[in-house]
This record gives C-alpha cells, sequence and structure tokens, in this order.
C-alpha cells in the first residue's frame, strides 16, 4: 500500500469519526435542531448558551473523543506503513474534524471544529496544548469572547508546534516536517475560515460575549 494512499485512508477514517456531530445529535434528543437556535452553529459555545453549562461540557468532550479516537486508532493501524505514526494520526484527526465540519447527512453545514482540534491537540503534544489552553483562558479572561480566544489559541498551538519541530522534538525528516506543518497550517485556517462571521462581528464590535458566572449580556 503506497503511503499516498495510506494517508488518504487516514482522512477518511477520520471523517467517519468526525460526522459523529455531537451537538446536533444532543439537540436531537430534546426535540430540536441546534442549528435553529441561536448562532446557527453546530458547536459547543452554541450549545452552553441554549443547553446549559452540562450540555455545553457534554458536547465539548465528545467533539474531543472523536478527534483523539481517529488520531490513535490511524497512528496504530497504519503504523506499518512506513509513515511515522504521528504523521498518520495527524491526517486522522484532521479528517475528524472536516467531518465535524461538513457532515454529509447535514448538508455540509457543521460547527466550526475548534472542540475537535482540541482533540488533535490533545493526542499530538499535549504540553504544546498547554500552551494554546492558557492563550484561549488569558484572552476570554479579559474578553469574554470565546471567538478570539479560540481563534488565538490554535494559532499559538500550530506556532508552537512549529517551534518545537524546528527544535527537533518530533524525531522526522526535513520533509516530513514540512508536511506535518502544511497539514497542521491547513487545519488551523479552515478553523479561521469557520469563524469569518465570528471575525466581522470582533472586528465591528458587534461579537456576543459569554459569561459563565452571570447572565449573557
Amino acid at each position: 500500500m503506497s503511503a499516498f494512499l495510506v494517508r488518504l485512508i487516514c482522512l477518511a477514517a477520520g471523517y467517519c469519526f468526525g460526522i459523529f456531530q455531537t451537538a446536533y445529535i444532543y439537540g436531537r434528543t430534546k426535540g430540536i435542531d441546534i442549528r435553529t437556535l441561536g448562532s446557527g452553529n453546530a458547536g459547543t459555545t452554541n450549545v452552553l448558551r441554549n443547553f446549559g453549562k452540562k450540555a455545553g461540557a457534554i458536547v465539548f468532550i465528545g467533539d474531543i473523543a472523536k478527534c483523539v479516537l481517529a488520531y490513535y486508532l490511524c497512528s496504530m493501524i497504519f503504523g506499518f506503513s512506513g509513515v511515522p505514526g504521528r504523521l498518520l494520526g495527524l491526517y486522522g484527526a484532521v479528517g475528524a474534524v472536516i467531518g465535524h465540519c461538513f457532515p454529509f447527512y447535514m448538508q455540509f453545514r457543521g460547527g466550526k471544529g475548534i472542540a475537535c482540534l482540541v482533540g488533535l491537540m490533545i493526542a499530538f503534544s499535549p504540553q504544546t496544548l498547554l500552551i494554546g489552553v492558557a492563550v484561549f483562558f488569558a484572552v476570554f479572561a479579559v474578553t469574554n469572547y470565546v471567538s478570539l480566544g479560540s481563534l488565538l489559541c490554535v494559532l499559538a498551538f500550530l506556532i508552537t508546534t512549529i517551534i518545537k519541530g524546528q527544535s527537533g522534538a518530533y524525531n522526522m525528516s526535513g520533509a516530513e516536517l514540512i508536511e506535518m506543518y502544511l497539514v497542521l497550517s491547513a487545519v488551523v485556517a479552515l478553523t479561521w475560515y469557520q469563524h469569518r462571521e465570528n471575525i466581522k462581528r470582533l472586528l465591528s464590535g458587534t461579537e456576543r460575549k459569554t459569561y459563565l458566572f452571570k447572565k449573557n449580556k
């Protein structure tokens, strides 16, 4: 089996994990299509705002878990191919993010991919994840913008991963490192694209704030 085909299979396998759209499924258990409420997004923040903290936590954990599973299964099952397991796991996790954002049975209208990307971060490099999480909470604490914190979190993860890669932390060849950087950059760009309306509202000052310990204003 060629290395290219293995990568495609990992992407496809990850997509199959990603289409288990936790927010949509949770909403359906309540008889509601989450996309008809609030921001219309099938994601953690919209569930949190409309169903409460418990529901938000369930959806967040579910979206993380499917990406982590995709990462580890792809890295273990296809480890025989000669491609580094970390790289194959990355393709599986990216496939899960794509499936989350564009599930075929929801007319390709899924979530924005941040929670899934957190799952990728957990599986790929827990140490680097801590930097991204710190950035998120620092930004959120100051601004109460979940979207801004999320966007800067994944950007910080990408930058830190590149810095670590250049220091030799991932035990990959130069070509494999470049491939890893490109794949990670693509999935981060996808999540930024999915947040394009949020970015417009942030720039115009009309983005909705989220308050964990008091009513939203």
